[in-house]
C-alpha cells in the first residue's frame, strides 16, 4: 500500500510529511513564487521531489526555501536548492549555517554530512513576503534555538511554526543557543496574534491554537520553575 506523503492543508498549500527524524516541510504554489519552508534531512529531499511532482512542479520550480530555524532536522537538504532557489533564514540561523556551526546544527552527532551552503537572503522580525495568493510575515521567535522564526499568514490567519509550538502545549527542548526566557516571551507575544492553524515542524496540524499556546506558555514556566528548584537543590546539599 502506497504511503501518503503529502496533503493539502489550505488551497495550494501543501504539507510534506517528513519521515522521522526530518521535520514536515511546507510546500506553497504561489501565483508569483512557489516556497518551501524547510527541507527536512538531507534523506527527505526525495519526498519533497515525489510531492512536487503529484502536484505538477519540479524541485527547480520551487523559487524560495525558508529555513524556520537552523537544525540539521529542518536544513539537511537545503544544499539542493542552491543553484535553483533563494536560501532565506533569520539572521542568527544564517550565520550558524553558513559557517557550519555544529555547536547547534547537530548534523555530525546524528550520522548527517555537514551542510555547506550559503544564505541568500537573512531574514528580519516583521518582514512581509508577497506571494500572490498568500502573504507571510516573519516572526522572530527565539528560545528553541536563537535563530527560530515563525512565518505568518496576516490575512488568512494561519502560521507555520516551525519547532516553536507545538499541538498540545508540547514544549520545545531548549538547545544551544536557546533560552527559556526567550522561549516563554516568544509564546507570549504569539498569543496576542490572531490564529486559526497552527502548521508545526513535526506533529499534526494545530486546530485549537489559542489552548494550545497558553498550555505551552504554561508547561515551559512550569519547566522553568523546576529547574531553578532544583538548582537550589543542589546548592543546599553543597
Amino acid at each position: 500500500m502506497e504511503i501518503n506523503i503529502i496533503d493539502e492543508i489550505e488551497e495550494n498549500i501543501f504539507i510534506i510529511y517528513g519521515e522521522n527524524p526530518s521535520s514536515h516541510s511546507y510546500l506553497i504554489k504561489g501565483l508569483y513564487k512557489n516556497v518551501l519552508i524547510d527541507t527536512g534531512t538531507k534523506n527527505n529531499f526525495s519526498r519533497i521531489v515525489q510531492s512536487a511532482a503529484k502536484i505538477g512542479l519540479k524541485a527547480s520550480d520551487i523559487h524560495l526555501v525558508i529555513c524556520t530555524h537552523e537544525h540539521y532536522d529542518h536544513i539537511g537538504g537545503i544544499s539542493f536548492f542552491y543553484e535553483t532557489a533563494l536560501l532565506a533564514a533569520d539572521r542568527f540561523a544564517a550565520t550558524k549555517i553558513e559557517l557550519q556551526d555544529e555547536y547547534v546544527i547537530h548534523a555530525a552527532v546524528h550520522g548527517q554530512e555537514a551542510i555547506k551552503t550559503r544564505i541568500n537572503l537573512w531574514l528580519e522580525n516583521r518582514v512581509l513576503m508577497d506571494f500572490g495568493n498568500y502573504k507571510l510575515k516573519v516572526l522572530h521567535t527565539p528560545g528553541h534555538t536563537s535563530g527560530c522564526i515563525c512565518l505568518y499568514e496576516p490575512f488568512k490567519n494561519f502560521i507555520f511554526t516551525g519547532d516553536t509550538v507545538f499541538d498540545g502545549g508540547i514544549i520545545s527542548k531548549i538547545s544551544d543557543s536557546g533560552s527559556y526566557g526567550d522561549y516563554i516571551n516568544s509564546l507570549e507575544r504569539l498569543n496576542t496574534y490572531k490564529i486559526k492553524r497552527i502548521f508545526p515542524g513535526h506533529g499534526k496540524i494545530c486546530e485549537n491554537p489559542g489552548k494550545t499556546i497558553n498550555e505551552s506558555i504554561k508547561n515551559a514556566k512550569k519547566k522553568l520553575s523546576d529547574y531553578a528548584k532544583s538548582l537550589e537543590k543542589m546548592t543546599v546539599s553543597h
